[in-house]
């Protein structure tokens, strides 16, 4: 039994000085992937198509267009986040808020701040990003960047607007896909890094 404390207690040392990218997967981040043990993934964000005010048969010929991508390109995978902040948490604990609370006036202002999170979230529902994520394994390096282009021409092709992503596209798409954060206009790669290079 001691064996298994001891064992678990290292596991949890080690746990504790892992750094954040450690504990999140990743390797590193390039200027066009993310690093991880499970491959190199390169990001293509596609720009959304509002299928609203399209056609049914204009809704058909995207659906098709993205089945031929899908059927020339095996090892694509795909990802929708929102590209704005997820106001549901906030929401709970208002209504938590307000049922708890006696005092009518209080219920009044925590009443009025969940219409003020009900009109934001309105304004951005249809705040999304996708993207097309291919996995590079053992690729040669040469062989990477046709390989990577052919993929976005083929994309254009079927009339997709895309865009490969950046480093900095990279960075906030994780911020918003770990923490709902799209406020921050440039991510660090370490803690107060903007300071240092300030003062050198």
């Amino acid at each position: 039994m001691e064996g298994v404390n001891m064992n678990r207690k290292k596991k949890q040392e080690t746990r504790e000085k892992a750094s954040t990218r450690q504990l999140m997967g990743i390797d590193g981040i390039t200027g066009h992937s993310l690093v991880t043990p499970h491959g190199e993934l390169v990001f293509f964000m596609i720009k959304p198509t509002n299928i609203s005010v399209l056609s049914e048969s204009s809704v058909g010929a995207r659906i098709y267009a993205l089945m031929n991508v899908l059927k020339g390109i095996a090892e694509i995978e795909m990802l929708c986040l929102n590209s704005r902040e997820n106001f549901e948490d906030n929401k709970s604990h208002l209504k938590a808020r307000m049922d708890a609370e006696q005092n009518p006036v209080i219920r009044k202002l925590l009443m009025q701040d969940q219409t003020a999170l009900d009109r934001m979230q309105v304004q951005m529902a249809t705040a999304r990003e996708f993207l097309i994520i291919i996995r590079l394994r053992n690729e040669k390096e040469r062989d990477v960047q046709p390989y990577l282009s052919r993929i976005e021409k083929s994309l254009k092709d079927q009339g997709f607007t895309v865009r490969k992503a950046a480093e900095s596209d990279i960075k906030r798409l994780l911020g918003v896909y770990y923490e709902q954060n799209v406020t921050t206009e440039q991510y660090e790669d370490y803690d107060g890094e903007r300071w240092v290079i300030l003062n050198e």
